[in-house]
């Protein structure tokens, strides 16, 4: 069974950091571009950052350009998104996705985050 299981979301205020965990199994970690996504209410879901294999290349949106960190560890099947600098804007359902050539993209169940003061 293909699992991603997302963590460490929860209250914080403005200027205030978290991150998140992405705990994956079921299929090859290492083999998998793995990102994070966010949907606020009303929104559409959005592509916050990805990061590739083998070469680790990541890529942001550019509303969290020099803020969040992307990384992941294969031996741990993990993924992280460090998160400093929070904004209100940045209140979301954080998701995991995990995508494999040639098969369809995972996603875990979201962990929320809400920046508030």
């Amino acid at each position: 069974q293909v699992q991603l299981v997302e963590s460490g979301g929860g209250l914080v205020q403005p200027g205030g950091s978290l991150r998140l965990s992405c705990a994956a199994s079921g299929f090859t970690f290492s083999d998998a571009i793995m990102s994070w996504y966010r949907q606020a209410p009303g929104k559409e879901r959005e592509l916050v950052a990805t990061i590739r294999n083998p070469d680790g290349r990541t890529d942001y949106a550019d509303s969290v350009k020099g803020r969040f960190t992307i990384s992941r560890d294969n031996a741990k099947t993990t993924v992280y998104l460090q998160m400093n600098s929070l904004k209100p804007e940045d209140t979301a359902v954080y998701y995991c996705n995990a995508k494999v050539l040639w098969v369809p993209s995972y996603w875990g169940q979201g962990t929320q985050v809400t920046v508030s003061s």
